[in-house]
């Protein structure tokens, strides 16, 4: 094998009570898609952000083409030839797709933008990407998660970027939108670039990828060379420090009767009117791909939008909430799919977060703020949950994926809640976190609560939930009991027909 384009050698990233990476070592070859595989917190995305320029070592070097760098910013980074592809897109959505192509490098004549030009290159890269129907004037916010996704590389590819790195970029793609990712990848590899390559999906890992570092509490544990003797189960125990024989853990339980109803809701996002029921104790999941009006049909029922038609029973009465508030005060919580948007105050600590709707229960003299009481209620739930924090004062958007989903969960326990819904609970989680998110669920389901789970994970959905209801196309097509839930029947409802 030839000499690696790429290499870490002794990186370290502290932060305040944090080694963040820990004497990080190893190397990526130009023609390789490397994964990067850990725990959330494991290290991956600080080691992305110290390739890009936004986070500096305190010990090491890092190493391209020979040539020793340290990058001050991402514009540096961007210089030498490194673009990042965050989860959390970086183009500017109100600019269109054109000037977000060539943001930097805009083609001017006598100090003004020429249009034609401007047209012109933007055209000719969105052919490239196979993203000939994406018009170089449209505004980027039109777009899809998957379109936004191809001009971030694209814009990579103008300024002839020799690593490419992609932070979790199937996360919120259809399959059409994944087949599309996995083809430029595929190309960028042959055409002799260094990809990297971090994800939670063991498939994607043994379906693309040629070389993994594994990663465990800011450490580098092990670089496979090659894929061939690499096992799931070798991977997992690698990643997590211990074997998991079963991430998923169901537990069998007793189902009572019938405590949220929904009848025949129509409204935005639903082709159809939609009826189901869900059983005190019950993971009740809702499955369906990208667009198929899962998370839709959530926000009608939750008080988040208001309802065309239809009615809920809740707890035996019928009920319709015009905000999330009425919900919340029935005993429903939502859990958002995009936690870092609508589930948490990213700037805000984690006692912060976690005490933000319950704060009125410990009010002094019911009145005035009780810091104490906050601390005291933050800290017993990060002791219960097993939340990783360096303390209750720490910004919770420093905290990983996992972490900030379970503050999210800490916050409706601290409430008077009997219907938990979850949307997308494990999206961006690793393996170890997606097992104490599970249990979590079943420990509620246990204590007589009822749980939702929307999800377009296949296995998560068919291991962990009591019924699934598939949705397509904005319709419940069929609620299938887990016994008989199988992959192909699931997926067979699912597609389109």
């Amino acid at each position: 094998m030839s000499d690696p384009y790429l290499r870490f050698d002794g990186i370290s990233v502290v932060f305040p009570g944090v080694r963040a990476l820990d004497g990080v070592s190893f190397a990526a070859h130009a023609g390789q898609v490397h994964a990067l595989m850990g725990e959330n917190g494991a290290g991956k995305s600080t080691l992305l952000k110290v390739l890009s320029g936004v986070n500096r070592v305190a010990e090491g070097a890092l190493w391209i083409d020979g040539q020793r760098h340290v990058f001050s910013n991402a514009r540096e980074a961007l210089g030498e030839g490194v673009a990042i592809i965050y989860q959390e897109l970086t183009l500017s959505p109100n600019m269109s797709v054109a000037e977000n192509l060539l943001l930097g490098q805009l083609p001017t004549q006598r100090g003004f933008v020429n249009r034609r030009q401007l047209r012109e290159k933007a055209l000719a890269i969105l052919d490239d990407l196979g993203e000939g129907d994406i018009h170089p004037s449209t505004k980027v916010r039109e777009l899809s998660i998957g379109q936004q996704q191809m001009i971030e590389i694209g814009r990579a590819l103008l300024r002839d970027a020799k690593v490419i790195a992609f932070d979790e970029p199937t996360s919120s793609l259809s399959i059409q939108e994944i087949r599309q990712l996995k083809r430029i990848i595929k190309r960028l590899r042959d055409e002799g670039r260094v990809v990297l390559y971090v994800t939670h999906r063991m498939e994607e890992v043994f379906e693309m990828c040629d070389a993994v570092t594994i990663f465990r509490d800011g450490k580098h544990i092990r670089t496979h060379e090659g894929m061939s003797t690499l096992t799931h189960d070798l991977l997992v125990s690698e990643m997590v420090g211990r074997d998991i024989e079963d991430v998923y853990g169901f537990r069998e339980r007793p189902l009572g009767d019938v405590v949220f109803a929904v009848d025949g809701i129509e409204g935005r996002g639903l082709k159809a009117p939609v009826s189901f029921s869900v059983k005190r104790g019950e993971v009740f999941g809702l499955f369906g791909l990208v667009g198929a009006g899962r998370s839709e049909l959530l926000r009608l029922v939750c008080g988040v939008e208001e309802p065309k038609a239809g009615s809920v029973q809740f707890n035996g009465e019928s009920r319709r909430f015009k905000n999330p508030g009425e919900a919340i005060r029935a005993g429903i919580a939502m859990c958002p799919e995009d936690r870092k948007s609508q589930g948490i105050f990213p700037v805000a600590s984690v006692a912060d977060n976690l005490n933000i709707s319950c704060r009125r229960l410990f009010k002094r003299w019911g009145l005035f703020r009780h810091p104490g009481r906050e601390r005291r209620n933050a800290e017993s739930y990060i002791q219960q949950l097993s939340i990783k924090t360096p303390g209750p004062r720490t910004p919770i958007g420093t905290l990983s994926g996992g972490n900030q989903q379970k503050v999210i969960l800490a916050r409706w326990l601290a409430e008077k809640i009997d219907l938990f819904v979850m949307d997308e609970p494990t999206r961006g989680i690793d393996v170890g976190a997606r097992r104490d998110i599970y249990t979590l669920l079943y420990d509620l389901a246990e204590q007589g609560k009822s749980v939702v789970v929307i999800s377009s994970d296949l296995a998560e959905v068919s291991s962990i939930c009591d019924r699934i209801a598939v949705m397509r196309d904005g319709e419940l097509v069929d609620i299938v009991p887990r016994e008989s839930a199988t992959a192909e029947r699931l997926l067979g409802l699912a597609l389109p027909a």
